[in-house]
C-alpha cells in the first residue's frame, strides 16, 4: 500500500510541476508551487555590460528530478539571447548544463 501512495504522490508532483510558471525578479528566475512556495530558483549577477554570471541554482527536495533546474537555466539563456548578453556559468549545475546542451554555446562567454 505504501508503494501505491508513493507513486500517486509522485504523479501529483509531476503534474504540479508541469503547471508551474517561471517568474522573474531582478537577477532571479523562480518557480512557485501551487501553495506559493518557491520550488526552484536560478540567480545571476551582471558582469559588466555584456555578461551575466549564473551563480546559483536550487530546487526544493520535493521537486527535484522534474527538470525544474534545467528549465530555469534555459530561461536565463533566453534572457541572455534577448538582451545580447553572454553567460558565465559559475555554479556547478549551470556548468554541467552548458556542457550538456550544445545549443547554449551561442551565449557562453569565452
Amino acid at each position: 500500500m505504501k508503494r501505491e501512495n508513493k507513486e500517486t504522490s509522485r504523479e501529483f508532483i509531476e503534474k504540479e510541476c508541469m503547471q508551474m510558471k517561471i517568474k522573474q525578479e531582478d537577477n532571479l528566475f523562480y518557480i512557485e508551487d501551487s501553495e506559493g512556495n518557491k520550488a526552484g530558483e536560478v540567480t545571476f549577477v551582471p558582469d559588466g555590460e555584456e555578461r551575466i554570471v549564473i551563480d546559483h541554482t536550487f530546487v526544493s527536495p520535493e521537486h527535484r528530478g522534474q527538470g525544474l533546474a534545467n528549465k530555469l537555466v534555459k530561461e536565463v539563456v533566453q534572457y541572455a539571447r534577448e538582451n545580447g548578453k553572454k553567460i558565465v556559468p559559475a555554479c556547478s549545475f549551470a556548468q554541467t548544463e552548458f556542457k550538456r546542451v550544445k545549443d547554449y554555446s551561442d551565449v557562453l562567454a569565452k
